[in-house]
């Protein structure tokens, strides 16, 4: 039946949202990851196979590995790097015997995704994620205080930066610090001032065509085994699509895209089209970029935000925000459209809603920020009802 794949992310046995809650939402599918090996190790196959039973075993597939996280010696392109591309490429193939075949990752320098609020209170009482640019510059300047950031923010910046700061108690500039140095999603490790000052110093040579150059690398070395195991490697975009704390970023807009797919043709060789990543960039016309890229999208991260015109957003309801979701899917159903057509491509894309707000008897779970049970299914209901609603229409 041509229809979206319904998925949900799941962090593991640890997660407070279990399996069993997941299969009543009406999801098949479950996007998960072995967070307990270090980023850069081997997935043995022994490993991979116990998560699937536990998934298969709850009446779920296992469709999407998001992610097998990318060693910072890649990205920084240091000696050792190699290393970790051949480690890399033996757990694509020990994904793919087990069957698991589309791969999520990213390639942002050191931080995943970035917030400065994990609790931001909407006005009708629910929590959502925020990123606020004064607050960030704050940080940026005062915190971390790093020299080059009084460069790059103008006088107004920074003084508004600074009321900002001195608003806040002790209490709340050291939450300020521990969500923005926040490390990879489904562990707790926060980064300390240092640590990250030392990780800055690797990227002081490293600016977005060097960033870039090593992404390439990359994947010219990883897809030709992702090829040959069937495996469709899709990259998700950074979020947020711009510079952040002296960090380049080069997966933020159409051009960058489109520069990763030139990289090394391949079917393997994709996009985790995720709408609030690229959404919080004005620039980024959605529809258009689900037209010009379709055939390279593998999985679909459907979210909204509430842009700001200083550059903050927050996450606005799926159906709500910035962007028009209807226009995002009826250009993903048109994609598919095209796909049956012609014979090429999967069908049923993936897909997942993502960044769910605290809502109801959310709030007595201990859940990821973004992840809470209820807030998600209200927006897998959404985008159910609005996928079935253009299906008839078209």
């Amino acid at each position: 039946m041509q229809k979206l794949e319904q998925t949900f992310r799941w962090f593991g046995p640890a997660d407070e949202v279990s399996l069993a809650d997941i299969k009543q939402t009406g999801a098949t599918g479950i996007v998960t990851a072995l967070h307990q090996i270090p980023c850069g190790e081997v997935w043995t196959r022994q490993d991979i196979l116990a998560r699937k039973k536990l998934i298969e075993d709850a009446g779920l597939t296992w469709s999407v590995v998001e992610s097998v996280n990318i060693h910072e010696s890649i990205k920084t392109g240091a000696p050792e790097r190699d290393l970790y591309i051949e480690h890399y490429k033996s757990t694509l193939k020990n994904l793919a015997q087990a069957g698991i075949k589309v791969v999520c990752y990213n390639f942002m320098p050191v931080l995943d995704w970035t917030r400065t609020h994990l609790r931001y209170s909407l006005p009708d009482k629910a929590v959502a994620l925020r990123y606020d640019a004064i607050a960030l510059a704050a940080f940026d300047l005062y915190i971390l205080q790093r020299p080059e950031a009084f460069e790059e923010f103008n006088q107004e910046v920074q003084q508004k930066a600074k009321q900002y700061l001195d608003g806040l108690s002790k209490e709340e500039k050291q939450t300020l610090t521990e969500t923005i140095m926040a490390g990879l999603p489904g562990t707790d490790e926060v980064f300390t001032i240092p640590e990250f000052q030392e990780h800055l110093k690797k990227y002081s040579q490293i600016g977005k065509s060097e960033l870039r150059e090593n992404l390439a690398y990359f994947l010219r070395a990883i897809i030709p085994t992702a090829e040959q195991e069937g495996v469709k490697m899709c990259i998700h975009p950074d979020d947020p699509p711009f510079p952040i704390l002296g960090l380049p970023r080069i997966v933020c807009d159409a051009a960058d895209l489109q520069f990763i797919l030139d990289a090394i043709d391949s079917d393997s060789n994709g996009i985790t089209f995720c709408t609030g990543s690229l959404g919080a960039n004005p620039a980024n016309q959605l529809p258009e970029m689900i037209a010009r890229f379709g055939n390279k999208i593998h999985f679909l991260h459907l979210r909204n935000v509430e842009r700001e015109a200083d550059g903050s957003f927050y996450e606005a309801p799926h159906l709500e925000g910035s962007n028009s979701m209807y226009q995002i899917m009826k250009a993903v159903v048109e994609e598919q459209k095209r796909r049956l057509a012609s014979g090429a491509g999967t069908i049923n894309i993936p897909m997942r809603p993502d960044h769910g707000h605290l809502i109801l008897d959310d709030f007595k779970r201990n859940t990821y920020p973004g992840y809470s049970i209820i807030g998600r299914l209200k927006g897998l209901a959404e985008l159910r009802g609005l996928e079935l609603g253009i299906r008839g229409e078209l």
